[in-house]
């Protein structure tokens, strides 16, 4: 069980303000400043720069955050797993982003959970950003995402590359000849929406050539997967997408991969868990059950 204090300094991590921290607490504000002075004291080190009343973390600061964080969701899978003995069951809770639990990873999870038939399981979608503030707060076991993110606080191991593209369908008429990614800013875009991973490559590939989504005569933003392709079988647009989401599609003719000469994107589905977790060795033995299934 975590120290009180350092309860305290996790929700002054999660604030980066004394005030809202004592708020959050229902404790005074002093006793907050005690409590990350006692923290202090006992590391040695400083864990707050305070600048014209703006708090941000020391190195030291970060290192204790992140160590803390994982003790955190460490205590909360004990407790899990504690209640899950007298049961006499186990449940694996993990996090998958859209993409990837609706089309990449389907066949290996089928395998994994009839090979564990006494293993219940809860799975839980959302984007990139989403999924890391679950295993953050330590509401799931691992996740498996296809967006950017600071590696520091986590474990990863490439799950699988895929390759992302530029997808329309086979009825479309371009307003332009189409050779790159200039010549689609005409066609109205449609675009998962903000903190999903397949927005985020597709934003990281334009900023590289000094474009933006907004440049783009029209988007639709969709938080579904499943609606961007219909509405490309509809017409209603081009998108950016992984291959994975619309391969039956590209098959059977219904959707095309446009062409284009100065767009060629793989990117990594990446596995991932809490660094230094006690249930490492566990983790990485699930990641390497789903890869060799």
């Amino acid at each position: 069980m975590l120290d009180f204090r350092m309860e305290t300094f996790l929700t002054v991590c999660n604030d980066m303000n004394f005030t809202h921290a004592a708020e959050h607490l229902n404790l005074t504000q002093p006793a907050v400043s005690q409590h990350i002075k006692h923290l202090e004291k006992t590391y040695g080190t400083e864990l707050f720069i305070r600048d014209k009343k703006k708090l941000r973390l020391t190195p030291a600061g970060e290192i204790l955050r992140s160590a803390l964080e994982t003790m955190r969701n460490d205590e909360n899978t004990l407790k899990k797993r504690m209640q899950e003995s007298l049961k006499g069951k186990k449940v694996l809770t993990f996090g998958v982003t859209m993409t990837i639990g609706e089309y990449a990873i389907v066949p290996a999870l089928s395998r994994f959970v009839k090979t564990h038939p006494d293993m219940d399981f809860h799975i839980r979608y959302g984007n990139t950003q989403t999924l890391l503030t679950y295993l953050c707060e330590g509401t799931i076991d691992f996740a498996i995402v296809e967006g950017y993110f600071s590696g520091d606080h986590y474990e990863t191991r490439i799950y699988k590359a895929e390759e992302y593209i530029a997808v329309a369908s086979a009825d479309h008429t371009f307003e332009n000849s189409v050779h790159s990614l200039k010549d689609l800013t005409s066609e109205r875009l449609l675009i998962r929406e903000h903190g999903s991973g397949t927005r985020a490559i597709l934003t990281k590939t334009l900023a590289l050539k000094n474009m933006s989504v907004k440049d783009f005569r029209h988007l639709v933003e969709i938080e579904n997967i499943h609606t961007i392709v219909t509405l490309l079988k509809e017409d209603c647009g081009i998108s950016f997408l992984y291959k994975a989401a619309v391969e039956q599609e590209l098959k059977k003719g219904t959707l095309v991969q446009i062409p284009l000469s100065d767009f060629m994107v793989m990117h990594d589905f990446t596995f991932l868990w809490n660094k230094d977790s006690v249930f490492s060795q566990e983790y990485e033995s699930i990641f390497h059950d789903l890869c060799e299934n």
